[in-house]
C-alpha cells in the first residue's frame, strides 16, 4: 500500500488511560463504579466531538481513543464514518510494548480503526540495546499494518535526558526550542533505519517554522512523499497551542494536529467536581475543538 494519508486531520485525542485515571480521578485500585465514572468521562469527550460534527466541521475530523475505557465510543465513532484511531502501546510505558501483546492484531480487526497509533519515548542518547528492542518491535508492528492495509500513527516523544538538559541550565523551554528539534530529526533518522515507517507523525509543538519545515521533509524524504505530520497539544494552555499550530499549519506536509488534554481535560474536571452538568462540560468541548480546528486552518491560509 501507499505510504502516508490523504488530506488533513483534526484528531481529538482522549486515548489517556493510566493518567487519566490518577490525575484526574485519584483511582488507583479500580472499582465497578469506577469504571462507569471513567467510561462516562471518555462519552462527555465525545458527545463534545459530536456536538461540533453535527454543526459542520472539515473532512478528517475525527478522534482517538481506546478499547479499555472508550470501546463503545469508538464504535460510534465507526458508525459515523469519521477518521477512527486506537492506541496499541501499552499505558505509561518507557519502553514501548504492546497492550495485548501478541494479540494486538485482533483487538485492531475488532474495531478497524483509521490508524492504530503508538506512544513513543526515544532519545538518541538513550541505550543501544532499548533502542534495538523498540525498533524491532515498532517496525514489526508497521510491517503488519501495511501487510493488512492499515494505516500507522506514530507519536514521537523526546524527552530530555540529564545531560541534554543540564546543557540549557535545567530549563526546559531552552531544551524545548533550542535542543529538542535536531533531536527529534536524529531520532527520525535512527527510527528510519530501524526500520519504522509511520504514515502519520505526531510531532510535539515546535517554535520555529523553519524547524516544522525541516522535521517534515525528513519524514517524506526517500519518496515518502504522502507522510503527514500533525501538531500535538502536549496539554499545554490555549495560547502556547495556538503558536505551535501557527508555526506548523503553513508547512507542506503538515496536515492538521492531535489534541488532547488542552482541549477537554478543564471541561472534564468542571463536571467531575460538580460545577457543570454533562452537557454543559461536553459544549465546552465542543467549542474549544472547534476553535483550534479554526486557528489552524486560519493559519495554513
Amino acid at each position: 500500500m501507499e505510504l502516508g494519508h490523504q488530506g488533513q486531520l483534526f484528531i481529538l485525542a482522549f486515548d489517556h488511560r493510566g493518567s487519566f485515571k490518577k490525575k484526574m480521578f485519584g483511582i488507583v485500585d479500580e472499582s465497578p463504579d469506577d469504571t462507569k465514572k471513567l467510561q462516562e468521562a471518555k462519552r462527555l469527550v465525545w458527545e463534545g466531538f459530536a456536538g461540533a460534527h453535527a454543526a459542520g466541521i472539515p473532512a478528517g475530523a475525527g478522534i482517538l481513543v481506546d478499547e479499555e475505557m472508550g470501546a463503545a465510543v469508538a464504535r460510534k465513532a465507526a458508525g459515523l464514518g469519521v477518521p477512527l484511531a486506537m492506541p496499541v502501546e501499552k499505558s505509561g510505558q518507557d519502553v514501548f510494548d504492546f497492550e495485548y501483546g501478541s494479540e494486538f492484531g485482533r483487538h485492531i480487526e475488532a474495531f478497524d480503526p483509521t490508524f492504530a497509533k503508538v506512544l513513543v519515548r526515544w532519545n538518541p542518547d538513550d541505550a543501544a540495546d532499548i533502542k534495538s528492542l523498540q525498533g524491532e518491535r515498532l517496525a514489526g508492528l508497521g510491517d503488519w499494518l501495511h501487510s493488512n492495509g492499515r494505516r500507522y500513527l506514530f507519536e514521537l516523544l523526546v524527552p530530555a535526558s540529564k545531560n541534554q538538559l543540564e546543557s540549557v541550565n535545567g530549563d526546559a523551554h531552552a531544551y524545548d526550542t533550542k535542543v529538542r528539534p535536531a533531536l527529534m530529526m536524529q531520532t527520525i533518522t535512527e527510527l528510519r533505519a530501524a526500520g519504522v515507517d509511520p504514515d502519520v507523525w505526531k510531532i510535539e509543538g515546535i517554535d520555529a517554522t523553519e524547524d516544522c519545515r525541516q522535521i517534515a521533509n525528513l519524514t517524506r524524504a526517500g519518496g515518502r512523499d504522502g507522510v503527514k505530520c500533525v501538531v500535538l497539544g502536549r496539554g499545554a494552555d490555549d495560547a502556547r497551542v495556538d503558536h505551535w499550530l501557527r508555526t506548523g499549519a503553513p508547512v507542506p506536509g503538515y496536515a492538521g494536529f492531535a489534541i488532547g488534554r488542552s482541549i477537554w481535560w478543564g471541561a472534564v474536571e468542571q463536571w467531575r467536581d460538580g460545577k457543570a452538568t454533562f452537557d454543559a462540560a461536553a459544549a465546552t468541548v465542543t467549542a474549544n475543538y472547534r476553535r483550534f480546528i479554526d486557528v489552524y486552518l486560519a493559519a495554513a491560509g
